[in-house]
């Protein structure tokens, strides 16, 4: 039995097991299942299979094309996540993990308000020397 055969068999009896198949679909079940067909209702069907074929490659495509936006989406929530871990463990090191919330935020958004590239560039000497000497 040829692929496009066994394909037809295959997709007429998933066709067979759904509970609303499309107008189109039952009209493809009801010529496929005539025992005598006349060359009209052969064309029919065969438009129908043809039908269904590209239906299905569509089907497919779509929902490869979904695979890869959620694997960005995936990768970008992975990203995020892995990077507020970081922050988290950051605020640990600096010994404010039981601080309150609201002070810290607090001092977060006065911290962001800083524009002064001097003492920005002090503190950043500061936390790369603290975490050279926590790697092992």
């Amino acid at each position: 039995m040829s692929e496009a055969k066994k394909w037809d068999v295959e997709r007429l009896e998933y066709l067979r097991g759904l509970k609303s198949p499309t107008d189109h679909q039952r009209l493809l079940l009801v010529l496929a299942d005539k025992t005598e067909r006349t060359a009209d209702e052969e064309r029919k069907l065969a438009a129908l299979l043809k039908a269904e074929r590209a239906a299905d490659r569509a089907q497919r495509a779509k929902a490869a094309a979904a695979k890869l936006l959620n694997a960005d989406r995936e990768a970008e929530r992975k990203a995020r996540t892995r990077r507020l871990i970081e922050l988290g463990g950051l605020v640990e090191l600096a010994g404010l993990g039981e601080r309150d919330k609201g002070a810290l935020l607090g001092a977060f958004l006065a911290l962001a308000k800083t524009a002064d590239a001097e003492r920005w560039a002090g503190w950043k000497t500061a936390g790369d020397a603290a975490l050279a000497q926590r790697k092992p």
